[in-house]
């Protein structure tokens, strides 16, 4: 049976994230995003619906997480889902929660933003990152290069 197990979530961190450090010297980050959703009711008036998700990531995306991130900020998460099985110390039943294993994420908005989110503005002292030493892409790329026209049927979507 094939399976395929991708998430990709854009939302504003919920709080601030937790670094913690494995026995082994892993860095572990745990953190949340609140994920907007706004629609038309059968009614016809708007509506609103926001899902809250948790995030675990490791290693150096981790760190810089925790680094670059706080409560408010928005994200772009890719990962996979996890569920967590436990049984609850008190009652003794078994209990799961559905989780994001971040295995990547960037920065959004721009270090500017007049509402001070993105890399790190609005805080001052915030990250912004230097594209400047970036060598050029290698190999067989089929994107369009500087100065290229661009038209709408070139957009695969």
């Amino acid at each position: 049976m094939a399976s395929f197990n991708k998430v990709i979530l854009m939302g504003n961190l919920t709080r601030d994230p937790e670094l913690r450090q494995t026995q082994s010297g892993t860095s572990v980050c745990r953190f949340s995003i609140a994920v907007n959703r706004s629609f038309t009711s059968q009614d016809g008036s708007q509506r609103d619906e926001t899902c809250f998700v948790e995030i675990d990531c490791f290693g150096k995306p981790a760190e810089n997480i925790a680094k670059f991130f706080t409560k408010g900020k928005p994200i772009l998460i890719e990962g996979r889902l996890r569920q967590d099985t436990w049984e609850d110390k008190q009652s003794g039943q078994k209990r799961t929660k559905l989780m994001v294993v971040m295995e990547r994420f960037e920065f959004v908005g721009g270090a500017r933003d007049s509402n001070g989110g993105g890399n790190g503005g609005g805080n001052g002292g915030g990250y912004e990152p230097d594209y400047s030493s970036v060598p050029p892409a290698r190999g067989n790329s089929k994107g369009p290069r500087k100065g290229d026209d661009i038209e709408d049927d070139d957009v695969p979507f």
